[in-house]
């Protein structure tokens, strides 16, 4: 029997984590025990915890309840947390995902230790140090044992920083495996694309059964953070919801901002157009099922420009580069960070394109099961 701990602490590890739970029930009951852990770095009850109820992930074994705090404490907190779990548990190999700080510390507190890291999402580049995310998978990757690449460009930029490719056994974290096994997130949209229409009622319950709407989500903390960023993005959707209305749930960090006596005026706009529909954050079937049937996607959240992509949605990148390069390429994909222009440009772009082409370029559906195979077979 193979023992995985694994790392989760914000909501989108959330639900990658739901892939490899659902694979480990299906097909590896009787050879692999998952430990899981969440650090407690999303704490918000409608962005974590309902998402262990509502997409069916064993509750964590452990919550470390860091909360939230700068980079560094909340790391060292993290840091802390994970070593004695990691010398209590004597795991074969640590699970992590992304590219948070949860990501970072576990990284951190694994190689130390010399317990084999299993790193998803790897590969993956904004060439962007300025981005704490960046920083996170670069380390990450660096320290880990088995890469899975949901892409091939992640793949090749693993082969471009010195990792080499071909090696099929005997794997440690001075000869590292590197695999392109496709996407997790696609095989969770395809799960959960038919329950979210069935139990979803988050279409009904805002009058959007019959109306074209553009989804748009903002949290990362360059546009937050930043006045004259937020001004431009919500200055952008108040023009674009002349032509269409817009969905917006609220991450707690962007309403924070928004309600501050910084943005007062702007939200007085916000609040008063019958055009602008402001939500609460919502659940994952929710989110799919608003994902699913929209026209158009504006977002900076990297998890939601490839879910536009796998329900064939034009998607509007509110930064300036993207670890996605892939669905730029391909023409359904537009970087725009916050540059007001660039958003209305984007949109008009899309709004009058005729003809949309999205090639398979994040695996079958399967890439979860793969993974574990992987690990088993090097166990």
């Amino acid at each position: 029997m193979i023992k995985l701990l694994t790392i989760i602490g914000a909501r989108p590890q959330i639900i990658k984590a739901a892939a490899i739970s659902r694979a480990i029930n299906k097909s590896f009951l009787s050879q692999i025990n998952e430990v899981i852990v969440h650090t407690g770095q999303h704490y918000d009850q409608n962005m974590s915890e309902v998402f262990f109820e509502e997409l069916a992930i064993p509750q964590p074994d452990y919550n470390l309840n860091v909360g939230s705090a700068s980079h560094g404490v909340q790391t060292a907190r993290m840091i802390e947390g994970i070593e004695e779990l990691l010398i209590k548990e004597k795991p074969d190999y640590l699970v992590l995902y992304g590219d948070t700080n949860s990501t970072l510390a576990g990284a951190i507190a694994a190689s130390k230790l010399d317990i084999k890291i299993v790193h998803i999402e790897a590969g993956l580049r904004s060439f962007n140090r300025k981005m704490p995310e960046e920083v996170n998978r670069v380390v990450a990757d660096h320290l880990s044992t088995l890469l899975f690449s949901p892409t091939k460009a992640g793949y090749d930029n693993l082969i471009n920083e010195g990792f080499k490719p071909g090696i099929t056994n005997d794997f440690s974290p001075d000869k590292p495996g590197i695999f392109h096994c496709g996407d997790i997130m696609l095989d969770n949209s395809l799960y959960f694309a038919s329950i979210a229409g069935a139990e979803s009622k988050i279409l009904s319950q805002y009058n959007l059964n019959n109306e074209k709407y553009v989804l748009a989500t903002v949290h990362r903390d360059h546009n937050t953070d930043n006045p004259e960023n937020i001004k431009s993005i919500f200055n952008a959707f108040i023009d674009i919801s002349k032509s269409v209305k817009i969905v917006l749930p609220l991450h707690p960090r962007t309403k924070k901002i928004l309600y501050s006596i910084i943005h007062t005026d702007l939200l007085k706009k916000i609040k008063q157009n019958p055009n602008i529909l402001l939500l609460p954050p919502v659940s994952f079937l929710d989110m799919i099922n608003l994902e699913k049937n929209a026209s158009m996607i504006i977002t900076d959240s990297g998890g939601v420009q490839k879910e536009a992509y796998f329900f064939n949605h034009p998607c509007i990148i509110l930064r300036p580069e993207t670890e996605w390069i892939e669905i730029v390429k391909t023409d359904n994909a537009v970087l725009c960070g916050a540059d007001y222009s660039k958003i209305i440009n984007a949109f008009s772009y899309f709004e009058n394109k005729k003809e949309y082409n999205f090639p398979k370029i994040f695996g079958d559906g399967k890439a979860a099961e793969f993974i574990l195979k992987t690990i088993f077979d090097n166990g």
